[in-house]
């Protein structure tokens, strides 16, 4: 019987507001390579996301301290991954082949929304 360990790299990402490239501060942008193109960006009241065509980049903001946790994941580095939609939710569900599982919660998500989060996915599972 086979085990798998799961251990989750956070817990605390919920977005619900897709927001435009021109609106992300400039810390976020100093982590976005030339060479890359960013495809979409989420956020949470302090959190951000940003996915490029190469990688995505999560800012996880302390409440009190305002410390930010700087996650940088190439999604070469993804073993499995899933996406699910229930009304106006979505969840990405994604394994890292170094073990680390991840899962990133979406809320008020309007038809139009979940299509962009469905090429989203897409664009994220190509790249190997």
């Amino acid at each position: 019987m086979a085990y798998i360990k799961f251990k989750e790299l956070t817990k605390y990402f919920n977005f619900n507001k897709k927001i435009e490239i021109g609106e992300l501060p400039k810390y976020v942008l100093d982590y976005v390579l030339d060479n890359e193109d960013i495809i979409a960006a989420y956020r949470t009241s302090r959190d951000r996301a940003v996915f490029t065509n190469k990688r995505m980049i999560l800012f996880d903001v302390t409440p009190y301290t305002r410390n930010k946790k700087i996650h940088i994941l190439p999604y070469k580095n993804i073993s499995t991954s899933a996406i699910m939609f229930g009304g106006t939710k979505a969840k990405l569900l994604i394994s890292f082949d170094s073990g680390y599982q991840l899962r990133l919660d979406f809320s008020r998500m309007s038809p139009e929304d979940k299509k962009d989060l469905r090429l989203l996915y897409t664009e994220m599972t190509r790249i190997k």
